[in-house]
């Protein structure tokens, strides 16, 4: 009976699949053959017996369900597993382990299975950045309100806005590939790190079954590998969440009914919004992600928890890592793919930007004028006063604030009627939002490429 919302609501199957029994067996499997390779090319084990034992590390051989089997005997995962292998290798099963503590298999599987999902986080990184990349170049010149502390302040543009979390997410692809090589790891050094049951090329075979799966070779552990890679890796996945929940925080706050300037795609003719509120548009994707996002984040905790074992290793790690890793993984390729999934569909509504930025009375341009004054040689202390009074003044009153202004002699001893109505186009006061987007686009575009 599932029970885990995993099994039957989120997450993508390629990922799933990593992190599934199944995925876990034939990762352990695949460490197990690469021990005896190692050991066949040192001259311990025959080509005939590596032959042998490679044909049968194969999960459709030697099944998960006969390991759980075993287990069930046994009481230990990895033992069961040695010993259904060693029953289907036959007179090769001599060498099935040989020279491995448990933890060598674990850690080591799980390095592969870290590396095959930054694979797939990597892969869905670039996607989401190349959407959001075409998103700010679409948007480039889209002028609307910029808002600081929950209220108007001056104008932005959309496409910067984008641009924004653009380079935030090309930094998460640069820190990916820095921490790949940390946190892609496995070990084979035995029981406490000695290498003593591997005999004198113990640093080689340890080295030889790495490169071998394509993992790095750490310097020196215990019986684990350092769960301080794992504890980088989770930092990143939290971190990458949280861009994600901004992001769409930002998509769900403009799409508030009072605002409207932006929102998640909506199918009128099939999708419901309510069961009793029919005209309804929620931006329930945009939600989901956000909530996932925050499970992402809450396995920080007892992934630093789980560094924390006593002397050599114990074994408190083992049963959270189980969620915390797998959880994490899943739950992350899912809340960037609903993400891509929303920045590639929103709708940026332009009017209600441009209505919006007008419901303000000109207000937002007060920033613009008082520049304007400093620059035709009044001191920015008397300016910047001239411009709030006059605020106050507008909002108290109910009037433009070009109205205002225009009765100020400060302002249009200095300017004419047609510059004052320059100073009040909302797209003469974006600066050089233009360039950063053209900037951010090339730098991200040439990072996925």
């Amino acid at each position: 009976m599932p029970v885990s919302p995993l099994d039957y609501r989120y997450g993508r199957d390629p990922i799933k699949e990593i992190w599934s029994q199944n995925g876990r067996h034939s990762r352990q499997l695949e460490v197990e053959r690469a021990l005896i390779w190692a050991h066949n090319q040192l001259g311990r084990v025959s080509d005939e017996h590596y032959a042998k034992v490679a044909s049968i590390s194969n999960p459709e051989i030697v099944t998960a369900e006969r390991v759980d089997e075993i287990e069930q005997e046994t009481r230990h995962d990895i033992m069961a597993l040695t010993k259904a292998m060693a029953e289907a290798a036959g007179d090769a099963g001599w060498c099935i382990h040989l020279g491995a503590t448990s933890n060598d298999i674990v850690d080591t599987a799980v390095g592969l299975q870290i590396k095959d999902s930054l694979n797939i986080h990597r892969e869905m990184l670039c996607i989401l950045i190349g959407t959001l990349a075409d998103l700010a170049e679409r948007e480039r010149d889209t002028v609307m309100l910029g808002r600081t502390h929950g209220q108007a302040a001056v104008p932005i543009t959309f496409g910067l806005k984008i641009a924004v979390f653009l380079d935030e997410f090309r930094r998460h692809l640069v820190r990916l590939d820095e921490i790949r090589d940390r946190v892609c790891v496995g070990k084979f050094l035995g029981a406490v790190g000695t290498g003593a049951a591997q005999g004198s090329q113990a640093r080689e075979l340890q080295r030889l079954i790495l490169t071998h799966l394509e993992l790095s070779v750490p310097l020196v552990t215990t019986q684990v590998v350092g769960r301080d890679r794992y504890i980088e890796w989770m930092s990143w996945m939290a971190n990458v969440s949280t861009s994600v929940e901004k992001m769409l925080q930002e998509v769900r706050n403009l799409q508030r009914s009072e605002i409207a300037e932006v929102g998640e795609w909506f199918d009128t003719e099939k999708q419901v919004g309510s069961s009793t509120m029919a005209h309804k548009r929620n931006p329930i994707t945009a939600e989901n992600a956000c909530g996932l996002a925050r499970i992402v984040r809450s396995f920080i905790i007892p992934s630093y928890e789980n560094a924390l074992l006593w002397h050599e290793r114990d074994l408190a790690n083992s049963s959270a890592e189980r969620f915390t890793l797998s959880h994490a993984a899943i739950l992350l390729d899912d809340v960037m793919a609903k993400s891509d999934r929303v920045m590639g569909k929103c709708v940026v509504d332009i009017n209600n930007m441009r209505r919006n930025i007008e419901s303000q009375n000109g207000l937002v341009m007060a920033e613009k004028v008082m520049i304007e004054l400093v620059d035709g040689g009044i001191p920015r202390d008397e300016a910047h006063e001239i411009l709030r009074s006059a605020s106050m003044t507008c909002i108290s009153e109910g009037k433009h604030l070009k109205e205002i202004c225009e009765g100020i002699d400060d302002i249009t001893n200095r300017f004419s009627a047609e510059q004052i109505n320059d100073m009040f186009d909302p797209a003469n006061h974006v600066g050089v939002s233009g360039e950063l987007v053209d900037d951010a686009v090339e730098l991200a575009r040439k990072q996925i490429a």
